[in-house]
């Protein structure tokens, strides 16, 4: 079984590899089954839309995002790429960490 996966929805990440490494982006959504992660304005495709007349669609190349890898990522916390831990408070609850500066993300 394969780790959890550290990073969240609305999470501000850098690419780390790849085309687009060092650009930043907003997390849209997470597929955990397959690790890989949607990221605004990141891997983005040429998909060619036929026109629908039923759904309002004119047709034409449309741009949008393709996941990207979650190893390919990493967190930023205040601009800074970080990696991402888990702790155990004194209450109980599960927060994740920054491993650089071990405060809280949440």
């Amino acid at each position: 079984m394969p780790n959890k996966i550290k990073i969240k929805k609305n999470d501000q990440v850098m690419v780390i590899s790849g085309r687009d490494k060092g650009k930043r982006g907003r997390v849209i959504q997470v597929l955990t089954k397959e690790r890989k992660l949607l990221v605004e304005g990141i891997n983005m495709l040429k998909h060619f839309e036929r026109p629908n007349r039923q759904r309002g669609v004119a047709g034409g190349i449309v741009e949008k995002e393709a996941p990207i890898d979650v190893s390919n990522v990493m967190y930023l916390e205040n601009g800074v790429p970080v990696r991402v831990g888990y702790q155990i408070l004194e209450d109980g609850r599960k927060v994740r960490i920054s491993k650089k500066t071990g405060a809280a993300l949440e």
